[in-house]
């Protein structure tokens, strides 16, 4: 198997021409994966109500990691392996297993783009006061329609007639997490992208913990013993189904707002609909409350489950139903408009849903 260090002329050309922003890792079979080095960071250099110490994306294994490698471009599934390439179409229409299995085919240390990294990525982009905008319609920011990126059905951009896909890191620097040309693309808009290591299960929120989501030999599985709830007197993790872990629940009996809570009032759902969004709850995550009297974990808040401010947020969305195993999407999609952004957050579906608007990322570490 050849070394993901390799250094050729294609790593060094990159890393020059990104300042060391970027480089390239080779999978298994020697594919080439373009990614973005994220270095450690810790909670309290983003905002004191995170708590302290490293941000837990950084915790693997039990082992504090000094960087992480995030999927410069959304992923393309390519002879078997899930890898990062500038200028194509994203892979779309497969379950969250097929490409947790596509990734962990690249080799040891790659896999799917976790919740925890997505987290880690959205905090630091709202501390620094730059959140990017992305294809949210149909080939165009729905901001600032003048930019757009390549459609992969060759459309003009703010079509509807057609599919509003675009060719991966085709838009302008803008829609790069840092607003640099050699930032993270398309974390708003284009595709929505499934994230590893957390889900919803009758609406109590679980988790794998801190970034061990990211360990080839981690069982996601839907009846794997590697998921933890979360308890709403300390932010520990514990047991699924122990009395007193968080919850999202339906402000009201049809849907509504979405709150944060240690119990269930209205559940949306019953168990012969169990396949797709009908009567999920939604709103602004700038705006997602907690029941009264409860205090929220600081985990809650450094995974993205809880704003940890509104100030400078916009109105990236949650979606929420809170009946059966729901895996979450980030990052909204074409057509989604203000409610696509680095905050979004969609638990409305199964882990079987297969979506022409719906892909993953790729990332890595070591």
């Amino acid at each position: 198997m050849p070394s993901i260090y390799v250094k050729d002329e294609l790593r060094a050309a990159v890393e020059a021409a990104s300042g060391g922003k970027q480089t390239v890792l080779y999978t298994a079979s020697g594919q080439p994966s373009i990614m973005n080095i994220i270095p450690k960071f810790n909670l309290e250099d983003i905002d004191p109500s995170l708590g302290s110490g490293v941000h837990p994306a950084f915790i693997v294994g039990g082992v504090e990691k000094r960087e992480l490698f995030i999927g410069s471009y959304q992923g393309i599934i390519k002879n078997g392996e899930f890898i990062s390439l500038p200028g194509v179409d994203p892979s779309v229409s497969a379950p969250y297993d097929s490409f947790i299995n596509a990734a962990r085919a690249a080799g040891p240390g790659f896999h799917v783009m976790t919740n925890a990294e997505y987290a880690a990525l959205a905090l630091w982009c709202w501390k620094n006061g730059f959140q990017p905008r992305g294809n949210t319609n149909y080939g165009r920011s729905h901001e600032a329609t003048y930019e757009t990126a390549r459609r992969q059905d060759a459309g003009a951009p703010g079509d509807t007639n057609n599919n509003g896909r675009s060719l991966t890191g085709s838009g302008p620097v803008s829609w790069r997490h840092d607003n640099s040309p050699n930032g993270i693309s398309d974390l708003c808009g284009n595709i929505l992208e499934w994230a590893a290591g957390m889900r919803l299960v009758d609406g109590e929120i679980q988790v794998i913990a801190n970034n061990d989501a990211a360990l080839h030999t981690t069982d996601m599985g839907r009846s794997s013993k590697a998921w933890r709830a979360i308890s709403s007197s300390d932010g520990a993790l514990v047991a699924p189904g122990t009395a007193g872990t968080l919850k999202y629940d339906a402000g009201t009996p049809t849907g509504g707002d979405v709150i944060l809570s240690n119990s269930i009032v209205n559940q949306l759902g019953d168990s012969n609909d169990d396949s797709n969004s009908a009567g999920s709850a939604s709103m602004s995550v700038k705006n997602l409350t907690a029941k009264p009297g409860l205090k929220v974990p600081e985990l809650v808040k450094a995974l993205g489950l809880f704003p940890v401010s509104a100030e400078g947020m916009k109105e990236d969305t949650i979606y929420m139903r809170n009946f059966g195993e729901r895996v979450p999407f980030r990052g909204g999609n074409w057509n989604n408009g203000s409610r696509a952004g680095i905050f979004t957050l969609n638990l409305s579906y199964p882990r079987t849903s297969n979506l022409t608007n719906l892909g993953a990322r790729p990332a890595f570490v070591e």
